[in-house]
């Protein structure tokens, strides 16, 4: 099938990708947080379907700037089954979403990824991303 808007259903799948990125204990609000971002109009949650089960998934962020002329796209998540990986599914998808992009007049697309993702680097060096290292981050405690 390919490339399609996620849908509430494929919450389990999406689960399974983001335990091979280390992000393990979501499936207790990963619905809630689908269901958010499919309302979102600035928000693409796409997944990547063969035969009948999603072999990865990207969010994307729109975000409006002020000061400069296109806004910014930001990658917040993207897993492509390990078992698959270097198909080129992954640039299938990266590609369609640089294209849903400049549709939507960003001028940039952004990705946030955590040092110890070496390949991860990688692909997006392949994809034309040129490393910004400064990125800080203010960690805000929120009561249960």
């Amino acid at each position: 099938m390919g490339i399609r808007k996620a849908r509430v259903e494929d919450c389990q799948q999406i689960f399974l990708l983001l335990n091979q990125l280390d992000y393990h204990d979501t499936e207790l609000f990963l619905k809630e947080k689908v269901e958010k971002l499919l309302m979102d109009p600035n928000e693409e949650l796409l997944v990547f379907e063969e035969e009948h089960s999603v072999i990865a998934f990207i969010s994307v962020h729109y975000i409006p700037q002020l000061a400069v002329k296109g806004d910014f796209a930001r990658i917040s998540y993207f897993a492509v089954d390990k078992t698959i990986r270097s198909k080129g599914i992954g640039r299938q998808i990266e590609e369609h979403c640089t294209d849903l992009a400049l549709n939507r007049n960003c001028d940039r697309m952004e990705v946030h990824c955590h040092s110890r993702r070496e390949n991860a680097h990688r692909f997006y060096m392949r994809q034309g991303f040129i490393e910004s290292p400064k990125y800080f981050i203010k960690m805000l405690s929120q009561s249960d």
